[in-house]
């Protein structure tokens, strides 16, 4: 990209597909939009920009760098496809530039650290990472190799549709209540209507949304 390209993405803010950092202080917490991104419709990761947009670049970007392609290396799985650029702002500065592709094998999962065996999924919302819930995971995972999915229109599909007519979106928690559902089978059920595209999930950091498709 050129770099009036890179302004204008800057200039714009930060939002679902661009991300700021001054530094990579905390790498274990930057994976964290690189997996979000990867999980989601891909973005761009700026080093080098304060959250106002200013662009002070890098004194060592070379051991930014470094700092986070390793972290992405060992913290990050399955492993992160990205395309990085530099752009030297002055004889001392540079920006760093990394544009995170959209997974092929989501979801992806950041570690705090290596030797963990359990890491956490993120999903882009907005200006934020947030982490993903077991619904959305394991939409994800189906993603990969999509088929056509169909459920059975009952007593409680009806149910939800009829709320559904009067309120703008439902959670896994009170369709578990006006169905009698356990957690689980609640759980299935609205993942299955997703899937078989009745149903579209709003994810959230409490409880994601469930809305009809129009």
């Amino acid at each position: 990209m050129e770099m009036r390209e890179i302004k204008r993405l800057i200039f714009g803010g930060e939002n679902e597909f661009v991300e700021f950092k001054r530094k990579i202080n905390h790498p274990e917490k930057v994976i964290r939009e690189v997996v979000a991104f990867a999980n989601t419709k891909g973005g761009h990761l700026f080093v080098g920009v304060d959250d106002d947009g200013s662009i002070p670049g890098c004194k060592y970007a070379d051991e930014e760098d470094f700092i986070l392609q390793k972290a992405m290396r060992e913290l990050c799985r399955p492993k992160i496809q990205f395309d990085l650029e530099i752009f030297p702002l002055s004889e001392k500065r540079s920006l760093l530039h990394y544009y995170i592709h959209p997974g092929e094998r989501k979801p992806y999962f950041a570690f705090e650290k290596k030797q963990h065996r359990y890491g956490k999924a993120f999903v882009r919302v907005k200006d934020r990472s947030i982490q993903a819930s077991p619904e959305i995971r394991k939409i994800l995972k189906f993603n990969n190799s999509p088929t056509d999915v169909h459920f059975q229109y009952g007593d409680n599909e009806k149910l939800l549709f009829n709320f559904l007519h009067n309120n703008e979106t439902v959670t896994v928690n009170q369709f578990r209540e006006m169905s009698g559902l356990d957690y689980k089978s609640a759980s299935f059920t609205l993942v299955q209507m997703v899937l078989a595209n009745a149903l579209k999930i709003i994810p959230r950091e409490k409880e994601d949304w469930y809305m009809a498709v129009e």
